[in-house]
């Protein structure tokens, strides 16, 4: 499920609604053994371009 996650949001990284959008329903999709890896692949991916959105998702709430 992860690797069509990815698809995914690599198809939508031009807009940024779509891709919060799928970021949020791909979060779902995936295990929360994977969370890890996939934070991390979608900041290397997307850290410069998406970054507040990762951060809105990944990043704890203080």
């Amino acid at each position: 499920m992860i690797e069509y996650v990815k698809t995914i949001l690599q198809k939508v990284s031009f807009s940024k609604y779509l891709f919060e959008r799928e970021l949020r329903k791909g979060l779902r999709l995936i295990s929360p053994s994977d969370i890890q890896e996939f934070k991390d692949w979608c900041y290397l991916m997307f850290g410069k371009i998406h970054q507040v959105i990762l951060n809105r998702y990944f990043e704890p709430a203080l």
